[in-house]
């Protein structure tokens, strides 16, 4: 296996590490040989991940964060350097898909506003968190994870699609913000991948998403953590402000 974090001192904070794309990477970075901070607003599935890791011989931690509390979310950043030393990486994977089947004119506004609050203002929230000390060492690598769904929009899916478009915009200009920093800042935007957030949508809107992708097939959970790793890690070191591609072909610019 490629290690991307061998023989260094690096911390990275998984937010959503309990399950999914979360879990997914932060157990391959756990075995590639950095230290894990598994955040998840689900206590026991974030200690769940961090006990994989240790059982498997890597070195983590875990903490309650809820992305849309900023107290909590220092407290739980400040969790992990206090265990595992300065934060090097962060891969935010906090989201919700909020109602789908819908057209525009039935969408709730509630809802509506639940998703935005977890998925773009939970994303400024974390990035507000770790960047002080990130730009503080000169050196950080921040992730947030997108979706295809931000750049071209999802039928029935208004409140997902546009939160992840918001998500990418800030990337952009985060990225542009703290582009001389030593910090860089990158969005990835997959196409569905087999998930437990993406099991409960309806099979209709997994077989819409899916026949969108040439290679016709959903990414697998081991492909995002790869990328993720990659992303995250000391050897991306001249990309930000930007999102990766993960989408079998689908995406167009």
């Amino acid at each position: 296996m490629l290690q991307y974090f061998d023989d260094l001192p690096y911390t990275v904070a998984v937010v959503g590490a309990g399950s999914g794309i979360g879990k997914a990477s932060a157990d391959l970075m756990g075995a590639m040989g950095a230290a894990i901070g598994c955040l998840d607003k689900d206590s026991e599935s974030a200690e769940d991940t961090a006990r994989t890791i240790e059982t498997a011989g890597g070195k983590a931690c875990s903490y309650a964060m809820d992305v849309t509390d900023p107290a909590a979310t220092g407290r739980a950043l400040d969790h992990v350097e206090d265990i595992l030393g300065p934060v090097s990486g962060l891969v935010n994977c906090a989201g919700i898909t909020g109602k789908t089947a819908l057209k525009g004119a039935k969408v709730d506004l509630d809802d509506f506003d639940l998703v935005q609050n977890i998925n773009v203002r939970g994303a400024l929230v974390v990035s507000q968190a770790v960047l002080p000390g990130m730009l503080k060492r000169g050196y950080g690598r921040l992730l947030h994870v997108a979706s295809i769904s931000g750049k071209e929009g999802n039928a029935g899916m208004l409140a997902y699609s546009t939160s992840k478009a918001g998500l990418i915009g800030l990337v952009k200009v985060l990225g542009k913000d703290y582009a001389e920093s030593g910090v860089t800042i990158n969005a990835i935007a997959p196409a569905v991948v087999r998930t437990p957030m993406v099991d409960l949508l309806p099979e209709q809107t997994v077989t819409y998403m899916t026949d969108k992708i040439p290679m016709k097939r959903c990414c697998e959970l081991d492909e995002v953590a790869r990328m993720i790793a990659w992303i995250v890690s000391p050897a991306c070191s001249f990309n930000t402000g930007y999102v990766f591609d993960l989408t079998g072909g689908r995406a167009t610019y």
